[in-house]
């Protein structure tokens, strides 16, 4: 039989209850990663009509090395850079393409990669390609990371040394010690790879993430996902001009990869100028939060101080069986298991968004009551 092999695997996958298929967006939006509503809004839907009318091409045509590279593409870049205090951006197609490059190209063959235990799969698809030697660290244990390089530097390890990290995680909402980090990557000569992708427009001065401050360091690179909170596609990496020229020069993924659409780089650009001009958009994702900490709490829903909530149940079976009754009752909340999650830590995770409304938390915080009996 054709693809027997593959048949087998999906035949595995149904039998442990771990298939998956792709269905249409129904209900209260507490899934996705459009924070502040970017994605649908009217500015950014009147930049792009604007774009095409003026002749702003669809398709980029090419890699950025040969015809590919637009002006909205230097464009954007220059004002990222300009945005969060960077000496150079590169704009990719996206978060995972910019993630699986950075680690892929960066890090040498003598070097060393510390990465957090929660870090994303992209991450992990990078550090696959690597030369470099890869550890992993306690979830967000500044003390863990130094002891691995320790260890490694008195096993006889003399190369570079690059400390990977999210500043906000996707599936517990929780936040790095970025400051604790960045002293470690200080003592040890390091750099410290920072993923902004959850908390970019969401956190620090006009939405410029948790790592404001550490933005423009010489030892500091950023990836800033525009899908998330900017409403968009695609993702920068922000940092030393050395880092765009290298990847540029040297990086696989982007030399032969076509470039992203003009229209989407147009589009990040008109993003990052709506999350300065905007605040009131936070401060309502912020009054969201609070209402989701009294509402949900009750049923266990930890409060994260951010916009996403985990509710972790364990089992897989009884987590998806209660987000199947949340979701028939109209509320889009998605049930999240092994490998996403660690074995044991099967959650829902509550996504709050300016797709819905504090009323909808309420109704949510009701229907979750029941669904948990």
């Amino acid at each position: 039989m054709m693809f027997a092999d593959q048949h087998r695997d999906l035949a595995t996958l149904t039998a442990a209850d771990r298939y998956r298929s792709l269905r249409p967006r129904a209900g209260a939006d507490f899934a996705s990663n459009d924070y502040l509503g970017l994605a649908g809004s009217d500015r950014l839907r009147g930049a792009m009509v604007e774009a095409l009318a003026r002749g702003v091409p669809v398709g980029s045509g090419g890699s950025r090395l040969l015809r590919g590279n637009a002006p909205e593409h230097e464009a954007l870049e220059a004002a990222a850079a300009r945005f969060f205090g960077t000496e150079a951006a590169l704009f990719f197609a996206s978060g995972y393409a910019a993630n699986t490059i950075l680690f892929a190209t960066l890090p040498q063959r003598a070097d060393l990669i510390v990465h957090d235990a929660l870090i994303h799969a992209s991450a992990h698809e990078g550090m696959r390609l690597t030369r470099a030697t890869c550890v992993r660290a306690a979830h967000n244990d500044a003390g863990a990371v130094e002891d691995a390089i320790a260890t490694w530097r008195s096993a006889g390890g003399t190369g570079r040394v690059w400390i990977a990290v999210e500043s906000l995680y996707s599936m517990d909402g929780d936040r790095a010690p970025l400051g604790d980090l960045a002293h470690v990557a200080d003592r040890h000569d390091a750099i410290l790879l920072i993923d902004e992708a959850h908390a970019t427009g969401v956190f620090g001065t006009d939405g410029r993430g948790l790592a404001e401050g550490l933005d423009g360091r010489e030892n500091v690179i950023t990836l800033r996902t525009c899908g998330k909170a900017l409403g968009c596609e695609g993702a920068l990496l922000c940092g030393p001009a050395v880092m765009r020229d290298f990847i540029v020069n040297r990086g696989r993924g982007f030399i032969f990869s076509t470039a992203p659409s003009p229209l989407m780089a147009l589009a990040v650009d008109e993003a990052l100028r709506i999350v300065a001009d905007e605040p009131g958009r936070r401060e309502r994702l912020w009054d969201q939060v609070a209402t989701a900490a009294r509402v949900l709490a009750p049923h266990g829903v930890a409060a994260t101080g951010s916009q996403i909530l985990p509710l972790v149940l364990g089992d897989a079976a009884r987590t998806m069986q209660v987000a199947d009754a949340i979701q028939r009752a109209g509320f889009d909340v998605r049930g999240i298991r092994p490998p996403t999650v660690p074995e044991g830590g099967s959650r829902l995770r509550i996504s709050l968004t300016l797709n819905a409304t504090v009323a909808d938390i309420e109704a949510l915080g009701a229907i979750m009551g029941e669904a948990l009996q």
